[in-house]
């Protein structure tokens, strides 16, 4: 079947097969690999693009799904050369270590973040509940939103 979505503002046309999952689609049909596929199962959150603005587990949700809707992927926060303001703020409070829970995470934050601009730690915990980190402990990732709604930076994604 003939998948077309827009993905990180961009109309895109791919051939898709009926049982593939999204992930597989942004990953091998169209090369942004910043979406990763850890579990396989919908439960680390290191697949976690936006659907139309909602966070989804791309390795649980069938390509056809997202026929005719917007897709955002990490690749797609920066604009124009400049890092999203959830990007700035996991490089300057070091948010990061190994890397490979980092896009779900800021993805995840960014839904957050519109949903709730200011929000206490509680929720910012209850939001990436479903985004596994085995490095960091979280205290960083906390930082960091605190630190990304301080700047008020508009948003940009």
């Amino acid at each position: 079947m003939t998948l077309s979505l827009t993905v990180n503002g961009a109309p895109r046309t791919c051939a898709v097969a009926s049982n593939m999952v999204l992930a597989d689609v942004l990953r091998d049909a169209l090369a942004l690999r910043g979406c990763k596929v850890a579990c396989d199962q919908g439960v680390c959150g290191a697949c976690t693009v936006l659907v139309d603005g909602r966070p989804v587990a791309a390795c649980a949700t069938f390509a056809f799904t997202a026929e005719g809707r917007s897709i955002t992927t990490v690749e797609g926060l920066a604009q124009d050369g400049v890092l999203h303001a959830v990007q700035t703020s996991f490089l300057e409070n070091s948010a990061f270590q190994c890397g490979f829970c980092t896009s779900g995470m800021m993805l995840s934050i960014v839904a957050l973040l519109r949903a709730h601009p200011a929000p206490d730690d509680a929720t910012i915990r209850d939001w990436l509940a479903g985004n596994l980190c085995r490095c960091t402990g979280y205290a960083q990732i906390v930082e960091a939103v605190r630190h990304a709604v301080a700047a008020a930076v508009p948003e940009r994604a």
